[in-house]
């Protein structure tokens, strides 16, 4: 492209020179032949009012001597009234050319050796005509031209070398971004995803870079997308199996039992794999749309159903408070049974059989609580659990279903926090902003300001103590 666009612009340019210098200097050579011409007429009219006077030999030789031309000037004066004809300076013109000038009355121009003569014919005083000549050199014609012609040259290549040069460095513009465009969709197809291209060059370039680096985080972030589902989807199989593990336990002694709990130990490994590999990208949760979301009393209900059969076989006790009222939050159902059942889950995967456990709704003015609480042995290092990929360190621990948790919690504006319950153990509290409230709470940036529900929780807590 770059080549293709300095040949163009040479021939163009070329094209343009040409078609402007040759005619200019076609026109100057003329304008110094018109110039030469111009001074022989000058000198030939010098001499026109002495003839028209007097024919005598020494007052014409003065006359023409005055002119400053006698070398190069002749005049013709035929003979009449007894005169004889004169003939004063060096004849260059042939007889023929002088006697038509004195017949037609014309003035006329005839090349001779060395240049031009330029033929005036004068009136007597006696009738007759007489013809003043006067020779221009070929000299004085071109006199001037060659060093405009030259000029003309000069220019003519340095625009042609200043077209080359700008079309040069205009090429070197486009064909970088262009380059880099070719490099960065060759890295991209080769699976490099962080390839990016620099956005500059002229205005269609640099839209195709910003089209081409938006393309690129669109695919990473489908990607990333398509990890997250794929290690939600998995951490959900993660209920499922807890409950075939549990029930397990009731299958007794004897091969097919032992074959049992072997494969149920297998798919649980086969599911922390994928939760593992899958789990590279940073998730992103998107936030619910106007009229969307559920009933947490409700869902928590409905899940509470499903845990506490498990419950009964493993000798637990439970319970649930705050759930016998409808509680609106902007979650879809989905995502709030995924994140109770990943809560309940750890609870029965890393508490010993009879640990007791509560879930607790408290439905305040500018908050949802959602409360999953244990008499557990506890999470020693909160800050590590809630990290994602790293869990609470134990076997089967990814630390998906914290981070689960979390990103429910931020897509309303609120929170998670880990610490300790009133029962003895652990205790996971989600924060959830309602949707009729999240407006009325964003800043003057457009920004949802966490509120932290100090009060709220402090009188949730000292309800609960007892």
């Amino acid at each position: 492209m770059r080549w293709a666009l300095v040949k163009v612009s040479l021939a163009v340019t070329t094209m343009v020179v040409l078609a402007f210098a040759v005619p200019l200097g076609l026109v100057i050579r003329e304008m110094a032949r018109d110039r030469a011409f111009s001074g022989a007429e000058r000198e030939a009219a010098a001499v026109a009012p002495a003839l028209s006077i007097t024919t005598d030999r020494d007052q014409l030789e003065r006359v023409v001597a005055s002119a400053g031309s006698d070398a190069g000037m002749a005049v013709h004066i035929p003979a009449g009234d007894g005169q004889d004809a004169l003939e004063l300076g060096r004849q260059r013109a042939a007889d023929e050319d002088i006697a038509a000038v004195r017949k037609l009355g014309r003035a006329s121009t005839t090349g001779v050796a060395g240049g031009s003569t330029l033929l005036q014919p004068v009136a007597l005083s006696t009738g007759e005509i007489a013809v003043v000549e006067v020779y221009v050199p070929e000299a004085e014609v071109t006199n001037g031209v060659g060093t405009a012609w030259a000029v003309l040259a000069g220019v003519g290549v340095a625009l042609v070398l200043g077209s080359v040069a700008v079309a040069d460095r205009l090429g070197v513009r486009m064909v970088r971004p262009a380059k880099s465009l070719v490099e960065g969709a060759r890295d991209l197809g080769e699976g490099k995803l962080g390839a990016r291209v620099p956005e500059e060059g002229p205005t269609e370039l640099r839209l195709a870079a910003v089209a081409f680096n938006s393309m690129a985080d669109q695919v990473v972030q489908l990607l990333a997308n398509e990890r997250e589902l794929a290690a939600d989807l998995s951490h959900r199989l993660r209920t499922p199996l807890t409950v075939l593990r549990l029930n397990t336990a009731s299958l007794g002694e004897g091969p097919a039992a032992e074959q049992t709990r072997t494969a149920v130990e297998q798919l649980e490994r086969e599911v922390d794999t994928i939760i593992r590999t899958a789990r590279e990208a940073k998730p992103q949760t998107a936030p619910a749309g106007p009229g969307a979301g559920c009933d947490a009393a409700e869902v928590v209900r409905e899940r509470m159903g499903f845990w506490s059969a498990l419950a009964e076989d493993e000798g637990r006790t439970w319970r649930v408070a705050g759930a016998d009222r409808p509680v609106r939050i902007p979650v879809a159902r989905a995502d709030l049974a995924a994140a109770l059942d990943a809560l309940l889950g750890n609870v029965f995967r890393h508490t010993p059989e009879g640990t007791a456990f509560a879930v607790d709704v408290h439905n305040g003015e500018d908050a949802v609580i959602v409360l999953v609480s244990d008499a557990g042995p506890g999470i020693p290092d909160p800050e590590a659990a809630m990290a994602r990929g790293r869990g609470s360190g134990s076997d089967g621990s990814t630390g998906l279903g914290l981070d689960i948790v979390r990103r429910l919690a931020e897509s309303t504006g609120g929170d998670v926090r880990i610490g300790s319950s009133v029962l003895g153990g652990a205790e996971v509290r989600i924060w959830i902003q309602p949707a009729g409230r999240a407006s009325a709470s964003r800043g003057r940036r457009g920004q949802v300001r966490r509120r932290r529900p100090g009060r709220l929780v402090a009188a949730y807590n000292r309800s609960h103590s007892d």
